[in-house]
């Protein structure tokens, strides 16, 4: 408890070594509240349910056995039906005991008859792990949103399998230098437009063309880069040529796969073609570094090197343990997202911050991907790949599924 002041004030936190039953007993022996392991006022002295862990029925009253919240598990008790004001958790144990029992029939081609008077204890079992990891999955979602610098809200969703938070992942909102390697994050000048639409401005100094229209699309080719006012611009935040600066504006869902992706993205609104969606970010680290991380992580079959070529291959973007949501976004080679190199504050054209704009109206519900292979200057021929270091390294087997795929990642 002491860690979250300790990490509002930027010091670092580190996990507790204590289980959170003994934390429970701990905060209700010296009447304290603590609402990330579940204790609050409301709870604190009265009985509210958690969740539900397992059903029999005895002289016919049907009975579940209740995990109280705040409560460790020592404490669970049954409780008859009819005493139970939980409908939303009754439907979810209904809705768990389907889907195991549903998995089950699947995989064994039988019919099986269900006992109606006591759960086997895998199901049981199931049944528990499935409302822990709800319980999980929310968590780590309200911590995301704490973290999240951003208008666009997000939400985990998983109703594919039993895994839950990625246990080595740190949320962040910009790249993360690692020790050597320094970020100039001010610009050295910026314009005195009265309207930076119609006047010469930071793109014009740069020998660009402004990157938006008036819709806020980007209307430049892939390739071409970026320049948006600045922190030393005269102008204010509602100026035109402020967009990924501004982060994401759409409510996005990280969602687990059913196709062996692992976790991907999807967008809860729509999308429309050519705006900014999110950028990638993560901890920058030099080219060999990437070499020697190259070869750990396809040992493990994960990729999240990117590569910051637009001038030349010094660094490395790896978003393995430090990212934002595009951590989680998936390959395709058929994306409906498209990269751009981006300079605000930062001019090093070494260093461009790396932007991901819709390539095509994407709808409510869809996978948002982009192409593993895709540079900052747009150019994903299989000559481009052997570019970087950190590409030069055994290939990775694409399960993007599309028409036009090339069979690997990499």
């Amino acid at each position: 408890m002491a860690a979250a002041g300790a990490e509002a004030r930027g010091a670092w936190c580190v996990p507790c070594l204590v289980s959170l039953d003994t934390l429970q007993e701990l905060c209700r022996k010296e009447k304290l509240t603590c609402k990330s392991i579940g204790i609050t006022k409301r709870n604190l002295n009265n009985y509210e349910v958690e969740y539900l862990c397992d059903y029999k029925v005895e002289k016919d009253m049907e009975y579940y056995l209740v995990k109280w919240k705040g409560w460790p598990d020592s404490t669970n008790t049954w409780e008859p039906l009819q005493n139970l004001k939980c409908p939303l958790l009754l439907q979810q144990f209904s809705n768990d005991k389907h889907n195991y029992l549903s998995q089950v029939k699947k995989g064994k081609a039988i019919t099986l008859k269900e006992n109606h008077r006591a759960l086997k204890p895998a199901l049981a079992e199931y049944i528990v792990k499935k409302a822990k990891q709800r319980i999980a999955l929310q968590r780590w979602q309200d911590e995301l949103n704490r973290r999240k610098n951003h208008k666009g809200m997000i939400f985990v969703e998983n109703t594919v399998d039993l895994e839950g938070p990625p246990s080595d992942f740190y949320y962040i909102n910009e790249y993360k230098p690692a020790p050597g390697i320094s970020l100039v994050n001010e610009a050295t000048f910026g314009c005195s437009c009265t309207d930076c639409f119609f006047e010469k401005c930071c793109p014009a100094e740069a020998g660009v063309l402004l990157a938006y229209n008036k819709n806020q699309q980007i209307k430049i080719p892939p390739g071409t880069p970026i320049y948006e006012c600045n922190s030393r611009c005269q102008c204010g935040p509602d100026c035109p040529n402020r967009i990924v600066q501004k982060g994401t504006q759409y409510s996005l869902c990280i969602f687990r796969t059913s196709n062996g992706c692992g976790w991907g993205v999807k967008t809860l609104v729509k999308i429309r073609r050519r705006s900014f969606v999110m950028e990638y970010v993560g901890e920058v680290i030099t080219s060999e570094e990437a070499e020697r991380r190259g070869q750990l992580y396809d040992n493990k079959g994960i990729t999240y090197l990117f590569d910051l070529d637009y001038e030349s291959d010094e660094f490395t973007v790896d978003a393995a343990r430090y990212g934002n949501v595009s951590h989680f976004v998936n390959h395709s080679c058929d994306p409906n997202l498209q990269v751009f190199n981006v300079f605000i504050d930062n001019l090093d054209t070494r260093l461009p911050r790396i932007a991901l704009f819709s390539t095509r109206t994407i709808n409510a519900g869809e996978e948002l991907t982009f192409d593993y292979q895709m540079k900052g200057s747009g150019d994903i021929s299989s000559d481009s790949v052997d570019h970087s270091p950190a590409k030069k390294r055994a290939r990775t087997v694409c399960k993007c599924g599309a028409v036009t795929c090339r069979g690997y990642l990499n």
